[in-house]
């Protein structure tokens, strides 16, 4: 059985409902009656020059089905963080998309951004919470491990990413986070989980009735970014309306 989906995060741009943490609940996420929106999330290439990247990013949150957009800058100095940030939280806000960063969780609050997501292993997500305040979005990468998963979400992770996916041919081992993982985490735990690492058409049928988002591999931004979102979150939408179906006969 499927369960209910959570909405994507809202950017810093969306007004605080009365009463409520802008934090994201951990299932649903965001306001009640909010329009349905995507399960895409957008993962910037790691090298990348974010004046060239506006336009295709533009063109991906046009869609509406995009739920956050992780900045990804590893080895970046922090004056190159601050100037992509500086250049992408404005279009990603314009669309009410919240944008995060991954690992430097402490400029976060620095560059207006919307949350970090960081390493499952290393970093004390406490100190994560402290830096970026009460109501940013912490994501928590926990590799393919499920006790890290499950820790993550104890210490209040607002979703926990799972990477790589390995949809055959898996190891078993523990590096690569197979369908079992999703399936037993969405029957299981609250927390919204992510998938990521190679994430194509046939991963995303299979991922469909047990992942909350799914990250499409990089190479999306090479070819027509809003075609691609569309047709992928079809499928996702396409294989949940059958299990729904399925468990209601």
């Amino acid at each position: 059985m499927t369960r209910s989906r959570p909405t994507p995060p809202a950017a810093k741009t969306t007004p605080k409902p009365a009463g409520k943490s802008a934090r994201p609940a951990p299932d649903p996420r965001g306001a009640k009656g909010a329009a349905p929106q995507g399960r895409i999330m957008l993962a910037t290439p790691a090298r990348m020059d974010p004046e060239a990247l506006v336009p295709a990013l533009r063109a991906a949150l046009a869609t509406g089905l995009v739920g956050c957009v992780r900045m990804d800058m590893p080895g970046a100095s922090e004056t190159d963080i601050r100037r992509a940030a500086d250049i992408l939280r404005p279009v990603c806000h314009e669309a009410d998309v919240a944008l995060v960063l991954a690992e430097h969780f402490r400029l976060v609050a620095q560059l207006g951004l919307d949350g970090t997501e960081v390493a499952g292993r290393g970093v004390r997500l406490r100190d994560v919470r402290a830096a970026i305040g009460p109501d940013a979005i912490m994501g928590v990468a926990c590799g393919a491990s499920r006790h890290n998963g499950m820790s993550a979400a104890e210490a209040g992770a607002d979703y926990v990413l799972f990477r790589p996916f390995k949809l055959e041919g898996s190891l078993g081992d523990g590096t690569e986070a197979d369908l079992d993982l999703f399936e037993w985490w969405a029957e299981m735990i609250e927390t919204p989980v992510v998938a990521e690492g190679g994430i194509g058409a046939m991963e995303v049928h299979a991922l469909a009735a047990c992942a909350d988002f799914v990250i499409p591999a990089a190479g999306v931004w090479d070819r027509d970014i809003a075609a691609e979102i569309i047709a992928l979150n079809a499928i996702m939408d396409e294989e949940e309306a059958e299990d729904d179906e399925a468990d209601e006969g």
